[in-house]
């Protein structure tokens, strides 16, 4: 079967005036049109190829490859918006089609948002909607406590940023919990610190507990390398100084700047601490 929104490995079956047919293991065929034809070929060779519909609505294979696909979260900016909806940059000479249903906001052209890529059931076209969270479940939680995990930053709220977590499950990372600035569509690693009851999940940027002392203190020691060996931090900074220069909780690098001191690696003066 060809997967549309989806990369294919497909075999080339014939050569005709409008380009390569190609084909899959079941007889379904699909064309590659003249301007994505390889330099070099034979007929039998297997190609990988990104099915989806043309300007007139046919299905074609292109080369080309989208910034999102059927099933993926990215953030695109928006070229024009007209009577029927909006019309995303993806990477593609036709346009990814957002219709007004599927916008979060009102969209306008020159703006930036994150959307969810998926197959129209009944246009058989795919489409993008800015209102992610629906394509999102947390019903059945795939993830356990302490796991690390791949966030995309969705939105903000007032008690933090929300987060897409292994583009699955919403997750939140708490305002107390950021040491960097984040904008939407980042993407980055994070960890499970808590499952809540009605399975939500709170995330943190750096790994939990013991867990992070280890990549912590190796961070602390490329600083103070980077830094001739001292760093103007203690036991006694403010916490906003750390974060500022370490991008880290004050609970963290006293936890990690413990474990150097005892490993003998540093040594802990009343103007921060030197490299041994």
């Amino acid at each position: 079967m060809i997967h549309i929104g989806e990369y294919n490995t497909l075999t080339i079956l014939r050569d005709t005036e409008p380009g390569l047919f190609l084909g899959d293991n079941e007889e379904n065929e699909i064309l590659l049109p003249n301007r994505y034809v390889p330099e070099s070929f034979e007929i039998g060779d297997q190609i990988e190829v990104f099915a989806y519909l043309d300007n007139e609505e046919r299905p074609v294979a292109i080369t080309d490859k989208p910034y999102i696909k059927k099933g993926d979260f990215a953030l695109l900016r928006c070229n024009q918006v007209t009577k029927f909806g909006a019309f995303l940059d993806w990477g593609l000479v036709k346009e990814l089609f957002c219709p007004f249903k599927e916008q979060a906001f009102k969209m306008k052209a020159g703006g930036w948002y994150l959307v969810h890529c998926y197959l129209d059931e009944e246009s058989g076209r795919l489409v993008a909607s800015s209102k992610t969270n629906r394509f999102l479940d947390n019903k059945e939680l795939t993830v356990e406590r302490y796991e690390e995990v791949d966030l995309i930053v969705s939105h903000p709220s007032d008690i933090g940023m929300n987060v897409i977590v292994n583009k699955r499950h919403l997750g939140l990372v708490f305002k107390d919990e950021i040491f960097k600035d984040l904008s939407v569509g980042d993407r980055l690693k994070g960890t499970i610190k808590k499952i809540r009851p009605g399975n939500k999940l709170d995330i943190s940027l750096s790994q939990i507990g013991y867990r992070s002392i280890e990549p912590n203190a190796q961070f602390i020691l490329t600083e103070l390398g980077d830094n001739g060996g001292f760093l103007p931090l203690n036991d006694k900074s403010a916490p906003d100084d750390i974060r500022d220069m370490l991008q880290m909780s004050k609970k963290n690098f006293k936890k990690a700047v413990g474990s150097l001191y005892k490993a003998r690696k540093i040594e802990i003066k009343d103007d921060g601490i030197y490299l041994k």
